[in-house]
């Protein structure tokens, strides 16, 4: 995975991907679970946190996923792992549509202990969330589908993963000494694999960010730019480290990207930027440090042109919009009738 693995590690990082957790299910025919949108699962999953990621590997059985508002249904056999990146209320189920299971508050239940169904087909999954800053994941992971299908069991490292998770969840106290770090561990590997099938399909002449971390040079470039955030390298220091020229560099970020190096890593600090003001009460003039500014006027200006808002004015908004869109969200999760 190389470089690649390097950099959607990195932007995880700072996206904050650092809350997770890993649950068996079992399911029996007919069942229909419905999953709500990612602002009321992260109120019950991850209590500081504002979006989380769904994953669903199948391990035993079928069944078939389906994103709200899309009318395709999804077939899933042993080994297909779905991702939902972008927090998309969604549905399982194996049968015809039926009354599903639906309030976010049953979720942690449904999750931990499954469904009874009908007493038919068995269907078992490993589902898991991680829970993320959604604003940095839009600029990374923004290009992905609404929902994400691999089959994990056509390759070595795909089979290894399946049987390690298999055995973290069954053996593993994630509340014990180190038991979270390797769940945690272990599902970020998942979902960089996830990845990094996803990109090696997509075609030669694809732009946009996912195609640029599988360059090489681009690829190197990115992980070095999210990993030393707070540093202010030069266009000559970020080739050096990358060990190509200057205009080669910058020719392949243009194709790509659409946008010089330093440009892209301008816009990504004032994301972590953003980021730091919803999420912490550190003072504006040390966030501007944290993110490579050397002076608080200097932030304040960048970040007014990128976000048409002062620092301080964004932070204050951004708690309004926030405690609105989860009321709202948790509102139609409970009026939610599936199909």
């Amino acid at each position: 995975m190389g470089s690649l693995y390097g950099c959607l590690v990195e932007s995880a990082d700072g996206g904050q991907t650092r809350r997770h957790q890993v649950l068996n299910t079992e399911f029996s025919a007919p069942w229909c679970f419905y999953s709500p949108a990612s602002p009321v699962l992260a109120r019950y999953l991850s209590a500081n946190s504002k979006h989380v990621i769904i994953f669903h590997l199948l391990t035993e059985g079928r069944g078939y996923a389906q994103i709200e508002g899309d009318d395709r249904s999804r077939a899933l056999s042993a080994g297909d792992l779905v991702i939902v990146p972008h927090g998309d209320p969604h549905a399982l189920r194996n049968g015809p549509f039926i009354k599903s299971v639906e309030h976010a508050e049953e979720v942690r239940r449904v999750l931990a202990q499954g469904l009874r169904g009908g007493g038919g087909e068995v269907t078992k999954f490993i589902c898991g969330y991680m829970a993320c800053e959604p604003q940095l994941y839009r600029v990374v992971l923004g290009g992905l589908p609404h929902l994400l299908k691999v089959n994990i069991r056509d390759g070595a490292s795909g089979q290894w993963l399946e049987n390690s998770l298999r055995y973290s969840v069954d053996r593993v106290d994630a509340s014990g000494p180190g038991g979270g770090t390797v769940l945690a561990k272990l599902s970020e590997v998942l979902f960089v694999e996830t990845l990094r099938r996803y990109i090696a399909l997509l075609p030669q002449e694809q732009t946009g960010w996912l195609a640029g971390v599988r360059d090489s040079e681009v690829g190197k470039a990115l992980a070095l730019m999210h990993r030393q955030r707070g540093d202010r390298p030069g266009m000559s220091g970020l080739a050096s480290e990358v060990g190509t020229s200057r205009s080669v560099l910058a020719e392949r970020f243009r194709r790509y990207l659409s946008e010089t190096p330093i440009a892209y890593l301008s816009r990504w600090r004032l994301q972590l930027g953003a980021q730091l003001l919803k999420s912490t009460s550190n003072s504006v003039i040390a966030i501007a440090g944290e993110v490579g500014y050397e002076s608080e006027s200097a932030f304040n200006r960048a970040f007014k042109r990128e976000f048409g808002l002062p620092p301080a004015r964004f932070r204050s908004e951004s708690k309004v919009v926030r405690s609105k869109s989860v009321g709202q969200a948790l509102v139609n999760s409970r009026h939610h009738t599936t199909r």
